[in-house]
């Protein structure tokens, strides 16, 4: 059977990586920019693999593409995919988990540190004219303070080791990881949420949306700081909007929301101790470059033959 490579959609300025890869080898690829169901299911007919990045892949485009065989997420989660049906017809699904590791995790430091050492406010002060410290005025050392980790994968780990070389006690919440590096105490997530100064969020949103809630903000130390740079939903945001109105936080950081891009209008944006970033954690030159080539070489190792690298299911 010849296949088909489409690149369903893919934010990025060119596919030149995909296109160098798999031209190698003697295959090609169409970009054919579709991101609704509607658009794959008329513009993607003839496709035995996709790379995919934001579209959606139900079940009905699965009807609909009657040579589909294996699908690639341009990222690491698979929410816009219909793994039930996937499972149904055969299709082996796979992602790329391990190209921003270090990237996300920096992004998780910058929040802690804008937040922790008050940037976002003395920042603003000085340019409203005010050069006045005693205004951020409590700020602690970060080796006096406990990170909360909840996620010790890939990046959970990335950020650890990054609080731990400030002199941080590091503690994690994770119920399947047993690889634990030796300066990272393992707790239950009550104590996690109880004891932690610095709460930094690193797990999947599949079983863990709302997992930040009124209840776990009410356990929560007074002037905490919560960092969330995984999947928008997992905290409350009307709770967190409560708690950041209350004083009961000492800021938040995310990179993702519910809704992306936020409206200009959201209630969370009126908090001065809220930082947002446009979820780009993962983004640096060099992991985009290294999410395109080894999207594009796990569909060559797929239409070779050869055993995919990062099977989230197989077909």
């Amino acid at each position: 059977m010849e296949h088909k490579i489409v690149i369903c959609d893919c934010d990025h300025p060119s596919i030149a990586i995909e296109t160098e890869v798999l031209g190698k080898h003697g295959y090609t690829c169409d970009w054919r920019r579709c991101v609704t169901e509607e658009e794959v299911i008329a513009g993607c007919a003839d496709a035995t693999v996709l790379l995919i990045q934001y579209a959606k892949v139900g079940r009905r485009a699965m009807e609909a593409l009657p040579n589909l065989k294996q699908i690639i997420r341009y990222g690491v989660g698979v929410d816009t995919i219909d793994l039930d049906a996937a499972r149904e017809f055969g299709i082996v699904v796979c992602n790329v988990p391990d190209y921003g590791t270090f990237e996300v995790a920096d992004q998780a430091m910058a929040h802690t540190l804008s937040l922790v050492r008050k940037l976002y406010m003395t920042n603003v002060d000085i340019r409203e004219g005010c050069w006045n410290y005693t205004d951020a005025i409590p700020i602690h050392r970060l080796s006096a303070m406990t990170v909360g980790v909840i996620g010790l994968g890939r990046i959970g780990k990335a950020y650890a080791a990054r609080m731990h070389v400030f002199g941080s006690k590091v503690i994690a919440f994770d119920e399947l990881e047993k690889d634990v590096p030796d300066y990272v105490t393992m707790v239950s997530f009550a104590e996690l949420i109880r004891q932690a100064d610095i709460i930094s969020i690193h797990c999947p949103a599949d079983g863990n949306i709302g997992l930040i809630g009124e209840a776990e903000f009410a356990m929560m130390k007074d002037g905490v700081y919560l960092i969330n740079v995984s999947r928008g939903g997992i905290i409350d945001e009307r709770a967190l909007d409560g708690v950041l109105t209350s004083g009961k936080l000492g800021g938040c950081g995310l990179d993702v929301a519910v809704r992306e891009p936020i409206p200009g209008d959201h209630p969370l944006l009126r908090h001065p101790n809220l930082l947002v970033s446009p979820h780009i954690g993962w983004y640096s030159e060099e992991s985009a470059d290294e999410l395109k080539r080894k999207a594009a070489e796990e569909a060559l190792r797929f239409v070779r033959g050869e055993g995919v690298h990062y099977s989230v299911l197989e077909g």
